[in-house]
């Protein structure tokens, strides 16, 4: 087996070697977060595969959830793996944590969905979510404390913004397979049996990234380390001490949290945005979001280079200034240039429920089955919610049967409460049928007109979101990396990266989608990124150092 060697040099370019490692290592990490981003990509259609028994609007968010379950483990991987990766090296715990990851993909391709075996398909599925976030937990670390070894001094932030930009490329790669899947086979079969196909498909793509891992060599500040006798027996147990662990809390809460919100609210949200509020079809919506990832790709490197020069922290915070202050206007940009149908009618015929807000619910079921939405309010909002209309609650008197008023037309809601199975889905579809033809005659669009798609200026919009992402994400690396000390780095910047990540920012599709259903307001899921970056901005500003000039040998 040949081996790739490169050695860490403080003054001098990367040589022939470095640049191979920095390659290797980053092909790998794309796989990886490919891998992971499929889920994220089919979350719609893995919400009608998987969690079918429920009604639509909890299906969704339950399958947002599933989806941040695997962010939910992130930080249990990265105390595991991460203290593995500083016991006994870099390259053989991300080549475990890529096995796991690509056979938990390759089964999630062949496991049957809920008319299949019923609850056990959802079950299987999170179990599965589960192990690809344990191995998503070590892998960043690895990857971004391995290429930081082997950088440089003076250009750290460049080098390790490429593996900055692995994540996005991951989810750009599951976007061209997904879309190439589905434009090729048609929407009817794609969502039937083709979206299989990008998961089995990742089989591959493992045997390519286990095939580049091997050829890695041990970073040599690692070796240096341990020739030295200066590794640690407990790095996480060493990690949790006093100062160290007070860094720890700063850099949760004072860079990577509000990096993760801004991360996630410019891809993820972005593209579930347009999809299932602003009802934008699937590929186009996809086609939207690739061409903003593409052209904004190039930024992860430029601010990295750019934080060698004048600094991580201020370009990190800058990001999550700019996104705190102008979500609102670029969100309500997207509305309009996308979906232009949808603003029109919400402002000549807006939709409002009149209801005793007494009986309206927040319509959030975690462990579907327990909690039951029998009132007229809740059946009148869910299907406002499933149909990406805007509305408003005014107050009825108590015991009223709800109703929706659209322009002059006024539509009753039903109470569910004690009606058999079948007449409840007879009364849903009674309702829904006279609902849809109020919002239609008021001009409301059942899907967003393609035609009518401001193409350019959604996309700008759309990369201006990424090009926060850019600011926020492409120094971090470099940024967490000169924190903490070799002994316990692998541990220690893993940690609050993946609590920023797999927490803050994975719950954020799931908590935003569920406060627009709450509220009918389309706009108010931004209130979460918004009110954690302002957080970060706020803790990272006074309490966190600039790191760009440390010796990170020590």
């Amino acid at each position: 087996m040949s081996s790739t060697t490169a050695q860490h040099s403080p003054k001098g370019e990367l040589t022939k070697g470095h640049k191979k490692v920095i390659f290797a290592s980053s092909l790998g990490t794309v796989f990886e977060w490919y891998d992971f981003y499929l889920y994220g990509s089919l979350a719609a259609i893995i919400a009608k595969q998987f969690f079918s028994g429920v009604n639509p609007t909890t299906g969704m968010i339950f399958a947002l959830l599933a989806f941040a379950a695997g962010f939910f483990v992130r930080p249990f991987g990265a105390a595991f793996f991460g203290s593995l990766g500083d016991r006994i090296g870099r390259k053989y715990t991300f080549l475990v944590t890529i096995l796991i990851m690509g056979i938990s993909t390759f089964l999630v391709g062949v496991l049957p969905n809920y008319e299949t075996i019923g609850m056990a398909a959802p079950v299987i599925l999170i179990v599965l979510r589960l192990l690809q976030g344990l191995a998503m937990g070590g892998e960043y670390g690895g990857a971004a404390t391995y290429v930081a070894e082997h950088a440089p001094d003076g250009k750290r932030g460049l080098y390790t913004a490429f593996i900055q930009t692995t994540a996005t490329l991951g989810l750009f790669l599951s976007l061209l397979v997904i879309l190439a899947c589905r434009l090729s086979l048609g929407t009817e079969a794609f969502e039937a049996w083709g979206w299989r196909i990008p998961f089995l498909g990742s089989i591959v793509l493992l045997g390519i990234s286990v095939w580049i891992r091997m050829q890695l060599s041990e970073s040599p500040l690692f070796q240096q380390m341990k020739a030295e006798g200066k590794g640690s027996k407990t790095p996480f147990r060493d990690s949790m001490k006093g100062g160290n662990l007070k860094l720890m809390l700063l850099v949760l809460f004072g860079a990577t949290a509000g990096q993760a919100v801004v991360w996630y609210a410019g891809q993820f949200y972005a593209l579930f945005y347009l999809q299932s509020i602003l009802k934008v079809d699937s590929t186009v919506a996809y086609l939207l979001i690739a061409a903003a990832l593409f052209l904004a790709t190039p930024f992860f490197l430029f601010f990295g280079w750019l934080s060698d020069r004048i600094g991580r922290k201020k370009i990190i915070m800058a990001g999550c200034l700019l996104a705190a202050v102008t979500y609102f206007p670029i969100f309500k940009g997207i509305t309009h240039f996308a979906n232009p149908g949808v603003e029109e009618a919400s402002r000549t015929s807006p939709a409002v429920v009149v209801a005793d807000k007494n009986t309206c619910s927040f319509q959030f079921d975690p462990i579907p089955g327990t909690r039951k939405f029998t009132s007229s309010c809740d059946q009148a909002t869910a299907a406002l919610a499933r149909a990406g209309v805007p509305y408003s609650v005014q107050t009825a008197p108590v015991g009223s049967l709800a109703q929706v008023n659209v322009g002059a037309t006024s539509v009753p809601s039903f109470e569910a409460a004690g009606l058999s199975g079948d007449d409840v889905k007879a009364k849903t579809a009674a309702f829904g049928g006279e609902l849809k033809k109020a919002l239609g005659a008021a001009g409301y669009p059942e899907k967003a007109d393609t035609n009518r798609i401001n193409v350019p200026m959604t996309i700008f919009l759309l990369w201006i979101l990424v090009i926060y992402v850019t600011m926020v994400y492409g120094p971090i690396a470099a940024y967490l990396v000169e924190l903490f000390p070799t002994q316990i780095r692998y541990t220690s910047m893993s940690l609050p990266y993946h609590i920023g990540n797999g927490w803050f920012g994975g719950f954020l599709p799931a908590i935003s989608f569920a406060l627009v259903a709450a509220t009918g307001n389309l706009y108010y899921g931004l209130w979460y990124p918004i009110g954690i970056a302002v957080m970060t901005l706020i803790i990272g500003t006074l309490f966190l150092r600039e790191t760009k000039d440390v010796d990170i040998t020590k």
